[in-house]
C-alpha cells in the first residue's frame, strides 16, 4: 500500500500575501526618482490622492517548516492509476509560450499567466482610446514614448483594457463579430467591476498574488514625469514583495523545475507514482511530466525525497 507504485503526494495550495518594508526616503531623493522609484515630494501629492501607492495587505500566514520534505498530514494513499489523465505535459506547455500581440497584452489570463513566469508585477491600463481626450494624452505623453517603452520591456508586464473594443477579424461574418463585440464589452465590464475601476484612465499596479500595489486614476497633461515616479515606485514596491511571496511559497514546498532543455517553472510537486510527477503553479495550472524529463538537479532532488522517506 505503501510502496512507490502507490504514492500519490497531495499538497495544499496556499497564496501569502506579504508585507512591504518602507522605503527609505534618504536614499530615494539620491536621483530624480531615487533607489525606491520616487522621491518623497512626488511620492505624497495631496491634490491626487489616487496617485498614491497602496501598500499590499491580507493575512498572515502562520510559519511553517523551511525543510523540503512534505508533512506526513499532508500525504495519501490512493490508487496509482493515472487520475490526472487530462492534465497537460510539462514540456508541451512551456513549448507553448503565449506569444506577444505588442508590448501591451489585450488578455487578463495571458498577462497574469506572464507575469508569474517572468517575475514581474503587472500593470493595468483601464482606457476609452475613441472617448477619453486624457487617455490619448496619456499614451501620448508616456506610454507611448521610446524611455517608457524601453523601461516598461525589462521591468513590467503590460496589460491594456480598452473600453472601445473592435472586431477586425475578416474571416467572421456581421452576426459573429457583432456577438463577439457583445463578449468583449462584458468582459471588460466584469474587469472594471472586479478592480472597481470607476473611469478612464485608470491604472493599476498588481504584486504576485493578484494584490494592488498602486492605483492611479485619471490623468492631467504635463503630468507624465509624476505617473511614471509613482509607478516606478510600486514597481520597486511590487518586486519587494515578490521576494517574501516567493521564500514564504518555498518554504511550502515550491521550487524552481527544469526539463532537459533548461526552460523552468516555479511549482510545487502535488503527485507522484512510478516516475510520474504532477506539478501546479501558484496560479492553480497543473501539468505532468516523467521523471526522467528533468534536469539532473532536480532528478537528484527527487531521489532525496525518496531517501528521507525510506524509499
Amino acid at each position: 500500500m505503501r510502496s512507490l507504485s502507490s504514492v500519490v503526494f497531495i499538497a495544499v495550495l496556499a497564496l501569502c500575501s506579504c508585507g512591504v518594508q518602507k522605503q527609505d526616503d534618504k536614499k530615494s531623493e539620491v536621483s530624480p526618482f531615487g533607489a525606491s522609484g520616487i522621491p518623497p515630494q512626488l511620492r505624497t501629492k495631496q491634490d491626487n490622492a489616487d496617485g498614491a501607492p497602496v501598500v499590499p495587505g491580507g493575512n498572515t500566514v502562520p510559519a511553517v517548516p523551511t525543510s523540503g520534505l512534505t508533512p506526513e498530514s499532508e500525504i495519501v494513499f490512493t490508487n496509482p492509476d493515472d487520475p490526472d489523465a487530462e492534465i497537460p505535459e510539462l514540456s508541451k506547455l512551456l513549448a507553448e509560450a503565449p506569444k506577444r500581440r505588442g508590448p501591451w497584452e489585450v488578455s487578463e489570463t495571458i498577462a497574469k499567466r506572464r507575469a508569474l513566469r517572468e517575475g514581474k508585477p503587472l500593470l493595468i491600463w483601464f482606457t476609452d482610446s475613441a472617448q477619453s481626450p486624457m487617455c490619448k494624452a496619456l499614451s501620448q505623453e508616456l506610454f507611448s514614448t521610446p524611455d517608457f517603452e524601453k523601461w516598461a520591456g525589462e521591468k513590467l508586464v503590460r496589460l491594456r483594457v480598452d473600453a472601445n473594443v473592435k472586431i477586425e477579424d475578416e474571416n467572421l461574418g456581421l452576426d459573429a463579430k457583432e456577438t463577439l463585440r457583445v463578449d468583449m464589452q462584458n468582459h471588460v465590464a466584469k474587469l472594471k467591476k472586479q478592480y472597481r475601476v470607476l473611469g478612464q484612465p485608470s491604472v493599476l499596479m498588481l504584486g504576485p498574488g493578484g494584490e494592488i500595489i498602486g492605483r492611479y486614476r485619471g490623468y492631467k497633461r504635463g503630468e507624465a514625469d509624476y505617473l511614471w515616479g509613482q509607478i516606478k515606485h510600486a514597481e520597486a514596491v511590487a518586486t519587494d514583495t515578490r521576494r517574501q511571496w516567493r521564500a514564504d511559497l518555498e518554504a511550502k514546498g515550491y521550487r524552481e523545475w527544469k526539463d532537459r532543455s533548461g526552460r523552468s517553472v516555479f511549482a510545487k510537486l502535488t503527485g507522484y507514482a512510478n516516475g510520474n510527477l504532477t506539478l501546479i503553479e501558484p496560479d492553480g495550472t497543473r501539468s505532468r511530466t516523467r521523471e526522467d524529463r528533468l534536469s539532473d538537479g532536480d532528478r537528484t532532488w527527487i531521489a532525496d525525497q525518496k531517501k528521507l522517506r525510506g524509499m
